[in-house]
């Protein structure tokens, strides 16, 4: 049996919906754009959502419209995908690298608190994997710092925190819609969601290439071209509906996973959900010192895998280059980064191709 690590839909009913927006919308900004916003701000229960082109886009978009600039430190985890650092690197500010707790993956507010200094801006917790980041006390030391804080929840779609939903945790969320992610546009896509009304609004100009409202050609901030497509809208507004009943299926999944992998060899689970954290499983993480071992072998099965993530950001070549980032400076997240490897996690999996995937796992602790 051959079971891929992702399986991103596209249903007829999408393709339709988006070939709609191609014939009867702009191509750009359309009337579906506007529709998929106040549907995801809604989900979110937030008072604003931006649509953009990317998690990137939006992570940027967010920081700056926060007053966010060159020289300002912005504290975030380095065991993430580099675009939570890419997206302000460019723009001049620098990133301060903070541990992850072993348990979630997510940021250690203690090693935040400890990081804080008078150059430090924002903060950015990235909900990796689907799981929240500790937010309350977060949200907490930013508070004694006057420090802005925007939840990277690019992998957190529909997550739930104490009763509050990923994206409206902080003073903005950012969301990615790349294929692979548990809700997509059919290509590149993300989306900011705040309660602030100037920080919406200033998201809104920037990625129309900083144009005033009301004006074609008249350009009073400084923008890009970040704007989301209408056709790729509308698959989103589709996909969005499906949403939730994706979720619970991929957290019965993970369900089943943790059932008939508990105990296994040395094998290290991810968490599953509590009174007060939902996640939405948009990978199912196991840790294995032997994690190449047992990719070599899963991928002679035909099972797909994933080593997420495999060079933390401060030790990505670059970052090494432009800020002398060492090995030892975040023992937990070097050595989780040593040891996750991802498995076949998405919203159809069947009931037998996860038996499978397991049935392979187990054979390969029997050796």
């Amino acid at each position: 049996m051959k079971v891929p690590i992702a399986s991103p839909v596209m249903t007829e009913k999408m393709i339709e919906a988006a070939a709609a927006a191609l014939r009867n919308e702009r191509l750009t900004l359309g009337e579906s754009v506007f529709k998929f916003e106040e549907a995801f701000a809604k989900m979110c229960g937030s008072r604003h959502a931006i649509a953009v082109s990317s998690g990137t886009a939006a992570l940027q978009l967010a920081l700056q419209a926060h007053g966010v600039k060159a020289g300002d430190r912005i504290i975030a985890p380095a065991m993430s995908f580099v675009a939570t650092t890419n997206a302000f690197v460019p723009f001049g500010s620098v990133p301060g690298f903070v541990d992850v707790l072993e348990k979630d993956y997510t940021m250690d507010p203690a090693k935040l608190k400890a990081a804080v200094d008078t150059k430090t801006k924002a903060i950015i917790p990235v909900h990796l994997y689907g799981h929240i980041a500790a937010m309350d006390e977060i949200n907490d030391i930013a508070k004694e710092t006057n420090l802005v804080v925007i939840e990277d929840a690019c992998q957190a779609h529909g997550a739930v925190y104490k009763g509050r939903i990923a994206g409206n945790l902080a003073n903005a969320g950012c969301f990615s819609f790349y294929p692979t992610k548990n809700m997509h546009v059919g290509g590149d896509g993300g989306m900011i969601t705040t309660n602030d009304d100037k920080v919406a609004d200033a998201c809104q100009r920037m990625r129309h290439c900083g144009r005033k409202k009301g004006s074609n050609y008249e350009h009073d901030i400084i923008g890009y071209t970040y704007r989301l497509n209408s056709a790729n809208a509308a698959v989103g507004i589709e996909q969005l509906r499906m949403l939730p009943e994706w979720n619970q299926k991929r957290r019965a999944a993970a369900k089943m996973y943790d059932q008939m992998l508990k105990g296994v060899g040395d094998l290290v689970l991810p968490p599953q959900p509590t009174d007060e954290v939902t996640p939405v499983f948009h990978l199912f993480t196991l840790r294995t010192p032997r994690r190449y071992e047992l990719k070599t072998f899963l991928d002679g099965k035909g099972v797909g895998v994933g080593l997420n993530y495999e060079i933390p950001i401060h030790l990505q070549p670059i970052y090494r280059q432009m800020y002398g980032s060492r090995e030892g400076m975040l023992p937990v997240t070097e050595r989780m980064c040593k040891e996750v490897i991802a498995i076949p996690m998405f919203a159809d999996i069947s009931a037998e191709q996860i038996k499978y995937v397991v049935e392979c796992v187990k054979e390969f602790y029997s050796k």
